[in-house]
């Protein structure tokens, strides 16, 4: 995979897009009317032409737009998409359509798809679809930003990810596991430059609610700590109310009892695709408190506490402003990191091949 991060501080970087996004508005409310109503590439070049156009001149169309608030159904862009196209049409200049139809075929050409597309013209905004919906939700700048710079991540011969600084490699290779792993062999995992395994040590069952240890747990942490793998734990969390986010940290320091862990005790919090999922109908407040609670206990028993996530969990699950202060082990399988705000890990492919594991891998990169 290829990794390109925010170019230099990304703080600067929104804040130095900021005036061209308002003078692309219409442009890109365009290409949101076309992608969304599944229209043809050939058609969105052209509503792009001619919604670009107009610039700041169609203030009702922009207004419309905002008055979205960052979500938009197939119904609400059909309305749009028949407002005011002859009007705009007969504004656009020459040079805009140049500009613009550029910008179009280098990303068409790249292969990049509808999404990269519409993030490069939202660059203020994280862009994402769940469930069919698209969602613009505005990059906050009082949270911390990750300062990675695109240019030092590095794509090795087997596919692996690298960050350097200057000619010194400060990242570190690892891996995270479960029972689905099957049996390891940890000496040959060991001597495929594995530095670190983030290992299942439990889940809470999504429709009972029965705490669980991973079946491998044992195994798993022992065998690491026996080839000098550094090591940290994963719980996966179906918690539906602070008592049961205190049980699950309270069994998680129970079975961490007996080890020295070196990595981040860490609460991995994502959505089950069931109607019979315990936790379906909780709130974006409530997950929050919850996770909170989780990591508290786990920070008050002197260890280091984290949150798993992707973009669903952090944007949508989560109020990500009142979880500043713990660290975050992203999810996000792409060609370029999409997260401005600080991690400390990224798991950047599911499909990772390691000696000593017979299945596919999740593959992860550190800056511990």
């Amino acid at each position: 995979m290829v990794i390109n991060m925010q170019e230099n501080n990304p703080q600067m970087r929104v804040r130095g897009r900021k005036r061209r996004r308002n003078e692309n508005g219409i442009l890109i409310g365009s290409i949101i009317l076309c992608i969304i109503t599944l229209f043809s590439i050939t058609v969105c070049m052209i509503m792009v032409f001619r919604y670009r156009a107009a610039q700041l001149e169609n203030i009702e169309v922009m207004n419309e737009l905002e008055a979205l608030q960052g979500t938009y159904t197939k119904e609400e862009v059909e309305v749009l998409l028949n407002q005011n196209t002859e009007e705009v049409s007969q504004q656009a200049s020459d040079e805009t359509r140049e500009e613009i139809l550029n910008d179009m075929k280098e990303l068409m050409l790249s292969g990049d798809g509808a999404l990269k597309m519409l993030r490069h013209f939202y660059p203020d905004d994280i862009v994402m679809v769940d469930s069919n919906q698209y969602y613009f939700i505005p990059i906050l700048d009082e949270l911390k930003h990750n300062t990675y710079e695109k240019d030092n991540f590095v794509v090795t011969e087997d596919e692996l990810i690298e960050y350097y600084d200057g000619d010194r490699l400060i990242s570190h290779k690892g891996i995270d596991v479960s029972q689905y792993q099957g049996k390891i062999d940890w000496k040959k995992v060991a001597k495929d430059d594995i530095e670190y395994a983030l290992i299942r040590l439990g889940i809470r069952g999504y429709t009972e609610g029965e705490i669980k240890k991973d079946e491998n747990f044992e195994t798993n942490i022992k065998g690491a700590f026996a080839n000098n793998i550094d090591a940290g734990v994963y719980f996966f969390t179906q918690a539906t109310s602070v008592k049961e986010a205190e049980e699950e940290a309270e069994f998680v320091l129970d079975a961490l009892e007996p080890y020295n862990i070196t990595y981040p005790v860490i609460l991995d919090i994502e959505t089950v695709s069931s109607d019979k999922a315990r936790t379906k109908d909780l709130t974006k407040e409530e997950r929050t408190e919850y996770a909170i609670a989780f990591c508290e206990m786990i920070k008050n028993a002197g260890y280091k506490p984290m949150i798993y996530g992707n973009l669903k969990s952090f944007m949508l699950l989560l109020d990500i402003e009142q979880l500043e202060e713990y660290d975050k082990w992203f999810a996000g399988y792409d060609t370029e990191v999409y997260f401005p705000y600080e991690f400390k890990i990224w798991q950047y492919t599911d499909k990772g091949k390691v000696s000593g594991i017979d299945t596919d891998v999740d593959i992860n990169i550190s800056f511990y």
